[in-house]
């Protein structure tokens, strides 16, 4: 047994086997009790030297386990994982000595784990074969096998897969599985070429046309999957295989209601295809005229403006073969005068107007009744169409703009006073990803007010409540120190508590500079990790009675009077504040105005050094760096030349500098001196491009202007880098006092053309909000996206996607205020794509419809010339509704 465990020890992975066979049972239970203590110690070893040891411990540690619960237990363990080929064969060896009943336990037991029935479906494919048991059909196995089937037909040069199939032994069994599973195999996924023989939807339907899968069945699974719906991707597998399969003209029929139902409510596609086998069906006159109905009030209030035209030809068509139908049709095109987008409106109502003769008078009056949902711009033609059907002429009501509530500031509530409900907070921030900024200053606070009064009792407390943390029990010392020197959390400052970070650590932690030049994210989170260094020191010695830089308001900001009494507090207790701590307090106390004055007055009055520099910090009536439009290549601030000119293979950048802050390099600890330097911009972006969290912007909070600028070039991906969720910082810095100036309205003009909605939506918030702040300069947002469009750093579509859902909201004056200035540009460049363009104007007209002209009412330039063009094309339409809104509201003729 001995030399067992040193084979184990030294990796001896070959030489495992024949020492087990030497093993009666009594002695394999033994070696299995060390095997276990030298896995857990195993755990806190390097990573490389773990790596070595896992293919013995895994060979041996299943050799001897007589159950075969723990067999499989043993072999699944995450922690036993290999990189590389793991060990079946030898596996297999050990195991081969046992009944056949029992290999197949352990195989069903394995396909039964989620988290190993897929990586490991080679070894439970041989434990079947070996154990002649029937086969897995769980949803891991069942994405293991096709994934295996898949790569070993590209290892032979991409041979067609139903060769594959056809002489599989699980084919039958398994591919009516793949309907199943809550997740297709990935290698399902690859239909980029239709007609690939090594794709899945290819091959199954080649082995259905042969008879060896039953076409039915797929039929039936394929449909039943796209009307359940699910993943983008996954649907469009179904999809594949569906029209690979090439439903005949009776199949289709008998399928009307599905179609039906994947028209209302299946993806884009699934949609089209819904609708391509209906219009198909009506021209053969198989599809009723209440089928028809139904199909279609689902179908035109749907967002794809394609499907919906599709769908009012398909009606258009119907109504010439059958004019009888229009007593049925008619009302349900009628509600489609509600759809948001106009033209789809004016379509329908042309469509009602070429058809209503034909139907009774209650018909008339029921399809009159959809016309209050009109737009503006096309109730006169309705009035000819309906004539007095529709509701008399009425008093026009007074246009009032809808915003959103305007932020209030929230006070922070105080730090809990209790050991239980402080250790409570602790363990929801140290065990989840919360990034509540004011739940981590209260935490902190409580850690180190109770810290001092009673670190015996706060030890004990959440010893107990943070048992099985990884830094508690799975790691040694060392590991946990060296994880959590990158750390910028509260477990630091537990760990610490709890003994598991050295105080020797904690000092050099304290002296190390934790500041960068790199980029703001890594200044921002130097600043976190002093003041953590800090607070844990203060942990261990009792130094500090609280935090200076609790925050009093939820944004992050302090109330001076608040900060003024804390020092005195201090004072009274002779005790000197943390510099970490001291200088995030005066980053977050609010300047300005009589509070500050008073303040200020109070401070000077302590007679300490910090008093006096609190006093002369509330003094300063200025921003902690001074922001402006930077030209990179000449060096200088311009006027407009703020866009970063990079080489050819860059994109391009409008971004902002800021400028140096002496005060800020001589008086703050060194992990803030990056905040007081100038910066510039640059040509590449930093790693940290979607690194954020609400504690950055409450390190800042009387500073957003600065701190957007410092963002900007983080902000920026969504639109040059395309990149996902990094236009949340927004919805924190325009909560923030102070004012709103070109950085904030840059980015969020950056936010407006993002390539994601999500972005794009964070760009209509902050919108929103400051228009509901009165912090809005539409004139300054409206020319910086005039430059972004110019530079081509904006795409015109996603800039009028944002812009139609602000307006969605009721704030037409608001949105067509910010696309007054964009508009003559856009009009008078002959490069800019006129469906991107016919977008923006309509989304203009629609505001002007509502809310009349703004700016004056002056006319737009080159929107006269634009409507004057001829002919039907959307831009001239849309320019032409545009005018003539923009003349009604300004009370021209």
């Amino acid at each position: 047994m001995k030399e067992l465990i040193t084979a184990v020890r030294e990796a001896r992975t070959r030489d495992v086997p024949a020492l087990l066979s030497e093993l009666d049972r009594t002695e394999r239970r033994s070696a299995l009790a060390e095997l276990k203590a030298l896995r857990k110690e195993a755990r806190s070893w390097p990573w490389e030297k773990q790596d070595r040891l896992r293919k013995a411990l895994l060979v041996a540690g299943a050799g001897c386990h007589t159950g075969a619960a723990g067999c499989a237990a043993w072999i699944g363990g995450r922690d036993l994982q290999v990189w590389s080929r793991p060990p079946y064969s030898m596996l297999l060896d050990v195991l081969s000595n046992r009944d056949r009943e029992w290999l197949g336990d352990v195989a069903h037991r394995l396909a039964d784990r989620p988290a190993t029935a897929e990586t490991l479906y080679e070894l439970i494919t041989r434990l079947v074969k070996a154990s002649q048991c029937a086969v897995p059909t769980t949803d891991g196995f069942v994405r293991g096998w096709a994934d295996a089937l898949s790569a070993s037909q590209w290892q032979q040069n991409r041979r067609p897969l139903a060769d594959a199939l056809r002489t599989d032994p699980y084919l039958t069994v398994l591919v009516p599985r793949l309907f199943e599973v809550a997740e297709l195999p990935s290698s399902t996924l690859w239909f980029d070429e239709p007609d690939d023989p090594s794709r899945w939807h290819v091959a199954l339907a080649l082995l259905a046309d042969e008879g060896l899968l039953e076409r039915a069945s797929l039929v039936d699974a394929c449909v039943a999957r796209l009307i359940r719906g699910g993943k983008p991707g996954e649907l469009r597998f179904f999809l594949a295989l569906l029209r690979q399969l090439v439903l005949t003209r009776e199949e289709e029929a008998e399928r009307v209601a599905d179609w039906t139902a994947m028209a209302a409510d299946g993806i884009s596609t699934v949609a089209g295809h819904a609708q391509e086998v209906l219009a198909r069906l009506d021209e053969h006159g198989e599809l009723y005229v209440r089928s028809l109905v139904d199909v279609s009030g689902s179908l035109l209030f749907r967002p794809e403006k394609k499907l919906v035209r599709a769908q009012l030809v398909l009606i258009g068509k119907k109504l010439r073969r059958d004019p009888s139908a229009a007593g049925e049709l008619l009302p349900v095109v009628a509600e489609a005068f509600g759809h948001a987008d106009i033209d789809i409106q004016e379509r329908a109502l042309k469509l009602v107007a070429r058809h209503l003769p034909t139907v009774d008078a209650a018909v008339r009056e029921e399809t009159a009744l959809s016309t209050s949902l009109l737009g503006p711009a096309l109730r006169t033609a309705a009035a000819e169409v309906f004539g007095d059907l529709m509701d008399g002429p009425s008093a026009v009501e007074p246009y009032m703009e809808l915003l959103p509530c305007a932020p209030v500031p929230r006070r922070v509530e105080p730090t809990p006073a209790t050991l239980p409900e402080l250790v409570e907070e602790l363990v929801v921030l140290a065990r989840t990803a919360s990034r509540d900024a004011t739940a981590f200053e209260r935490a902190l606070d409580g850690l180190v007010r109770h810290a001092r009064t009673d670190r015996p009792a706060l030890t004990e407390a959440l010893q107990d409540a943070l048992a099985g943390s990884w830094w508690l029990v799975d790691e040694s010392q060392s590991r946990v120190e060296q994880r959590l020197r990158s750390e910028a959390g509260i477990t630091l400052v537990l760990a610490v508590l709890l003994g598991r970070v050295p105080m020797q650590a904690v000092q050099e932690g304290r002296a190390a500079w934790a500041g960068s030049s790199v980029c703001v994210h890594a200044a921002l989170k130097g600043v976190m990790k002093a003041r953590l260094w800090e607070a844990a020191d203060a942990v261990l010695t009792g130094s500090a009675p609280f935090l200076l830089a609790l925050p009093t308001w939820h944004t992050g900001s302090i109330d001076p009077a608040v900060l003024v009494e804390r020092l005195r507090t201090y004072q009274q207790l002779e005790v000197r504040p943390g510099e970490a701590d001291f200088a995030q307090a005066l980053l977050r106390a609010r300047r300005g105005g009589q509070e500050a004055a008073a303040a200020a007055e109070a401070a000077a009055g302590l007679g300490t050094p910090e008093g006096d520099r609190l006093a002369a910090w509330l003094r300063i009536d200025r921003p902690l760096a001074t922001v402006h439009r930077f030209d990179l290549d000449r060096q200088e601030s311009t006027a407009r030349g703020w866009v970063e000119r990079q080489p050819a293979d860059w994109t391009r950048r409008a971004l902002m500098a800021s400028e140096e802050n002496p005060l800020i390099q001589q008086e703050f600890p060194r992990s803030f001196h990056w905040l007081g330097s100038a910066h510039t911009p640059r040509h590449r972006t930093c790693d940290h491009w979607n690194d954020h969290s609400d504690s950055w912007i409450a390190t800042l909070p009387e500073d957003g202007e600065t701190l957007a600028a410092w963002l900007l070039p983080a902000i920026a991906t969504c639109v040059t880098d395309e990149m996902k969720d990094v236009a949340q910082p927004l919805l924190g810095l325009v909560e923030l006092d102070g004012p709103a100036a070109e950085a904030i309205h840059l980015a969020v003009g950056y936010a407006l053309g993002a390539r994601y909605p999500e972005d794009r939506l964070s760009g209509v918030d902050a919108l929103l909000t400051l228009a509901a702040q009165q912090r809005l300069d539409a004139t300054l947002l409206g020319e910086q996206l005039a430059i972004l469009l110019g530079h081509r750093l904006v795409k015109l579509n996603r800039l009028a996607d944002s812009a139609r859902t602000a307006a969605a909201t009721g704030a037409y004056r608001t949105v067509l205020s910010v696309l007054t200035p964009v508009l003559p540009g856009l009009l008078a460049d002959k490069k800019a794509t006129a469906r991107g363009l016919s977008d923006l104007l309509s989304v203009a007209a629609e505001c002007a419809e509502h809310c009349g002209a703004v700016g004056g009412a002056e006319p737009i330039p080159g929107l006269a010339e634009a409507a004057a063009r001829g002919g039907s094309s959307q831009l001239v339409r849309q320019a032409a509704r545009l005018k003539a809104a923009w003349e009604q509201g300004s009370g021209r003729t």
